[in-house]
């Protein structure tokens, strides 16, 4: 999360620019000296939200003279700083602490400051949760989020990565709550109704992987090598906490394997608080999740978020807290890897098909970034706010590049490289180029040409590739074309041009090895002539599916029905059935029907679903079908999904009986509710009832309630689809209000969005008006979904909200996307329907002013 900057002239290359008016170079502050430890000694009071206490800081200056030290402190109360019990003079404007030393600074003489202030109410950095009238039953805790300059909202700090020292945590709670901080509990104190618990983290770490988390935990406690591993919920949901995060031992132990250093910390927490605004976030020994991520039993069938996103905050611990980034245009060096680590916790825990599978979707979810939202290098100091960066392109597309390296190095040279940049960096800051020599160290490899292509430049090859077999000179001849490079005459924009070997694999039999050839694909449009002993039966075009790129393939029927039964590598049938799909007639719904029912591996069999419902032929419906009884619930889910793009009665009461007969899956349940709703919504020639449709989905919100309202949730996402009823407009809005449990009431408002499109006047400003009072709210998830609902609009005045929540907001991210939403309002009401509506609200605005100048005049005339 670039302009002239960017290698890619943006204008050119057809992406939106990742800048947004105002970015501009960040660099790390000068350095005054080396923060050698932090302390906290705070005192909390939960039931006034607010704390009061001190925060040391030992330097050791750098230099001679210094007589200014500047922090980041943010809202604070600063009350007085001193340095050896001396008072000093300080400036304070609500951003910057600026300390007058008495004494200036002697080199290598460290010193220690001591702030004493309090902080009331904060809005960031530290979050105070507790029950209010809404929702009585929410717990009271109180937890931190750094990442990325959020510390200096709840302690005055150098704020930036760069700075690494040790720390400690005096927290006074009042019983029984429980205080949990990073490193080692060193004591506990009770003093009458409170607890003092005093932690110390002896290991370097930056000030934004500090954290506190206070609340009545249930504590339940493993091992990993002696080392306490320990998951602390709310009380009642232990069972929920091992099943979601039971398998932290083995995963400690696998990545201190794969990483080539043991687990460094003297113990791992994993803390679930309530309204966390991220998945999780991977403090120094302690990680803070989600308690949205708790599994029940029915929920631990199909969903492995859970077990991904523990496997990530865990990776964090190598990749992020032990080697730390210097500065924030380099996450993707720890991002990018945590990412990586879910692939490969995949491939150790459900083999080799599920982790090209994650991988091919980790390679999508930033394909669709690159495509839809813009296109920037991966590495860049150009932004607003640094947290910008933490998009598709900093996690997807860094954990694709990592996948690439190794495909490069090959296994053992990939991780020796790995071990050597730990552990010559461990405890240390890093930046891009530190990875590089990593592996130049361990391999004698330069990998600069790809870290050129694919990290300090934005984009990714799109190959188009195409087949055909000349049976009297037994050559097989396959061109490549870079479709993503514009000609321009004879000759193509070289500088958007990839340069990359590519194998490209030839098959004759199932199960037999492909015979391959590596070529270097360099050219806008190139032809390999391969000669063979005989014809082959499928192609396979970069084996392995290593470089990350869009494919499209343009071979016959014939080999792409062989591909996708006879192709080893998952994602390769994959792309075989994109291609047959694309191809349509009876030959291709045959072949992608039979894969349906015999392909082995539940991810191509979820593909093969999505691509038949592609193919609008009865027949394909037929196959479709047979698929709602799949093994597999995510299988399921995709039939479902799928077959909601049918508008047919037949699809409405095929989805229908799913709905009334329920599913184990919660996700398959909310499929068919969203399903019954879109299929009813885009009915063609015969009528569906409408009244039929909203009726079960009030049943589905009346009865339904259970794991994070995922089913409820669906049924709102349903409603939103009848775009033309009042009578769903009504119950969505029912469920925006307070009271309403959290998720259905942020699927609610997002659904808010959808429905609007085809509401009356009358009913659009009923719904303007619920998301501006809405836009109000300070919570971080409410005001994404209020962004998001409004960016579906088709009305100017979803801007002026918009323009206002990116003005009041404090938070960057809600910042960017309500700025982004009205680029896309402005693209859904178009130039010529946008400027002849404003004119509408000019002449109403004029014409109102006329009457009030009308009025005005009436009323001085009469008390003349």
């Amino acid at each position: 999360m670039s302009n002239q900057y960017s290698y890619f002239d943006t204008e050119n290359n057809g992406h939106k620019t990742f800048e947004l008016p105002g970015a501009k170079p960040h660099y790390n502050p000068d350095r005054p000296g080396q923060v050698e430890h932090i302390g906290l000694d705070l005192v909390l009071d939960l039931a006034h939200q607010s704390y009061q206490g001190t925060c040391s800081i030992r330097l050791m200056p750098v230099r001679t003279g210094i007589d200014c030290l500047t922090l980041d402190a943010v809202n604070l109360n600063i009350q007085e700083v001193t340095v050896s019990n001396i008072p000093q003079p300080f400036d304070y404007d609500g951003e910057r602490l600026e300390i007058h030393l008495t004494q200036p600074t002697q080199a290598e003489n460290p010193l220690t400051l001591i702030v004493t202030y309090g902080v009331e109410q904060p809005q960031r950095g530290i979050y105070f949760i507790a029950p209010d009238a809404h929702y009585p039953n929410k717990s009271v805790q109180v937890w931190t989020q750094g990442e990325d300059e959020d510390s200096r909202f709840w302690f005055p700090c150098f704020d930036y990565p760069g700075q690494l020292a040790t720390s400690e945590m005096r927290i006074r709670v009042p019983k029984p709550y429980l205080a949990i901080s990073n490193g080692e509990l060193i004591s506990t104190e009770e003093e009458g109704s409170d607890k003092i618990y005093h932690w110390f983290q002896k290991q370097v770490h930056p000030t934004y992987l500090m954290t506190l988390a206070v609340g009545d935990f249930a504590e339940i406690c493993d091992e990993w090598n002696g080392k306490p591993v320990v998951y602390y919920v709310a009380k009642g949901r232990e069972e929920d906490a091992r099943r979601s995060m039971g398998k932290t031992p083995r995963m400690m132990e696998y990545f201190s394997q794969a990483f080539g250093y043991a687990y460094p910390y003297p113990k791992y927490a994993q803390v679930c608080v309530e309204d966390f605004i991220f998945g999780g976030m991977e403090n120094t020994s302690t990680t803070l999740l989600t308690d949205r991520c708790l599994l029940d039993e029915r929920a631990q069938l199909d969903n492995q978020r859970t077990e991904s996103l523990v496997a990530h905050e865990l990776a964090h611990q190598w990749f992020g807290d032990l080697v730390v980034i210097k500065h924030w245009s380099h996450a993707w060096i720890k991002e990018g890897m945590a990412s990586y680590a879910e692939v490969l916790w995949t491939h150790e825990e459900y083999g080799p098909e599920d982790a090209a599978y994650y991988l091919l979707n980790e390679a999508r979810s930033y394909l669709n970034e690159d495509k839809t939202r813009y296109r920037r290098p991966i590495v860049t100091h150009v932004y607003r706010e640094a947290i910008e960066l933490y998009d598709r392109h900093l996690y997807e597309k860094g954990a694709c590049v990592y996948h690439m390296i190794r495909t490069e190095l090959g296994d053992e040279l990939f991780f020796k490289a790995i071990h050597t940049f730990v552990n010559d960096n461990a405890h240390q800051t890093v930046e891009t180029v530190d990875l590089l020599r990593a592996i130049e160290k361990a391999t004698g490899r330069n990998l600069m040409f790809l870290f050129d292509q694919y990290v300090y430049r934005g984009g990714h090859p799109d190959y188009k590739v195409s087949y055909n077999w000349d049976g009297d000179s037994k050559l097989a001849k396959v061109t490549v074309t870079q479709s993503h490079v514009k000609t321009t005459g004879e000759k193509g924009n070289e500088k958007e041009l990839f340069d990359l070997k590519i194998p490209i694999g030839f098959g004759y039999k199932s199960g037999e090895p492909l015979k391959t050839f590596t070529v270097r694909v360099n050219q806008r449009e190139q032809s390999f002539y391969f000669p063979l002993e005989e014809k082959p039966s499928y192609i396979s075009f970069d084996v392995g599916n290593a470089t990350l790129k869009t494919v499209q393939l343009e071979y016959p029927v014939a080999e792409l029905k062989a591909q996708l039964q006879g192709d080893s590598d998952p994602v390769s049938r994959i792309y075989a059935a994109v291609a047959l799909a694309k191809k349509g007639g009876l030959e291709a719904v045959k072949a992608l029907g039979s894969a349906l029912k015999t392909e082995q591996f539940w991810g191509v069999r979820l593909e093969v679903a999505k691509q038949l419902g592609k193919i609008k032929l009865d027949q394909g419906f037929e196959q479709l079908i047979g698929g709602l009884e799949d093994e597999d619930a995510r299988v399921r889910y995709a039939v479902v999904e799928t077959l909601a793009h049918h508008k047919t009665p037949e699809s409405y009461q095929a989805i229908a009986l799913v709905l009334e007969r329920g599913d184990v899956s919660y996700n398959v349940e909310a499929a068919a509710a969203r399903a019954v709703a879109s299929i009813c919504a885009g009915k063609r020639n015969e009528p569906l009832d409408e009244g039929d449709a909203i009726a079960r989905l009030q049943q589905v919100l009346n009865e339904r309630a259970g794991w994070n309202e995922v089913v409820r949730s669906g049924a709102i996402s349903g409603l939103s689809k009848l775009k033309t009823s009042e009578d769903a407009l009504n119950i969505i809005l029912n469920y925006t209000a307070n009271g309403v449990p959290q998720p259905l009431r942020l699927a609610a408002i997002r659904a808010l969005g959808g429905i609007s499109t085809g509401q009356t006047p009358g009913n659009l400003e009923r719904i303007l008006d619920r998301l501006s009072d809405l836009s109000a709210e300070t919570f971080f998830l409410t005001q994404v979904a209020v962004a998001s609902a409004l960016g579906q609009m088709e009305t100017p005045k979803a801007i002026g909200i918009l323009q206002s929540l990116a003005d009041a907001t404090p938070d960057g991210r809600v910042r960017r996307v309500a700025e982004e939403a009205v680029s896309k309002v402005e693209k859904n009401i178009g130039s010529d329907k946008a400027v002849k509506q404003l004119r509408q609200e000019f002449d109403q605005i004029k014409k109102e002013n006329q009457e009030l100048r009308s009025r005005l005049e009436h009323l001085e005339a009469k008390t003349k």
